[in-house]
């Protein structure tokens, strides 16, 4: 076999495009996994039952630019999607590739506040935190980064979800103002 030497213009795109398709792969892979099995839910409303929260995920927090925020079991940081009400979730298709949803019903320890779940358009269940859907971003590749803190992408604002449930302008995704 003969060995053919790449051009630089060459090798510099495909090193170019290899964060992009890193990129891909997690939001392929965050969005198979997102929405796996829907949880039923027998109350059909926003509220979780004492029987779902005895099956119900557990969440953490961590403090990310001096703001104590929910994340997930694995440290990945919530975010909450401005145009979001409290019954439903106005990030669909694409945005939720992007943007998974936090499937319910969650709990966290030594956090005050209301854990709920609403029904989803596709008819799967999503986690709630004070009247605000939960989502991951597919842009947190490790525990503890915030970089969808303040972005300004499908229709509307994402802030990362503070323990006290606003909105946290300070993190290092770039800031924003409230709800």
């Amino acid at each position: 076999m003969t060995t053919r030497k790449i051009p630089g213009r060459t090798r510099l795109r495909i090193l170019l495009a290899l964060p992009a398709a890193a990129v891909a792969a997690t939001a392929l892979v965050a969005c198979s996994s997102a929405g796996a099995s829907p949880t039923p839910s027998s109350s059909g409303g926003g509220n979780s039952s004492s029987s779902a929260a005895a099956g119900a995920s557990t969440l953490k927090t961590t403090t990310i630019g001096g703001a104590t925020v929910l994340t997930s079991s694995k440290g990945f940081t919530l975010y909450s999607f401005a145009p979001d009400t409290s019954t439903t979730s106005k990030c669909n298709g694409t945005c939720a590739q992007n943007w998974p949803p936090v499937t319910g019903p969650v709990t966290a320890s030594g956090v005050s506040g209301t854990f709920g779940t609403i029904t989803r358009s596709d008819g799967s269940t999503q986690a709630t935190f004070d009247g605000h859907p939960l989502y991951t971003f597919a842009g947190d590749t490790a525990p503890g980064q915030a970089k969808g803190n303040g972005l300004n992408v499908n229709g509307g604002l994402w802030h990362e979800i503070t323990t006290s449930g606003t909105a946290a302008s300070s993190g290092s995704g770039g800031g924003g103002g409230g709800y």
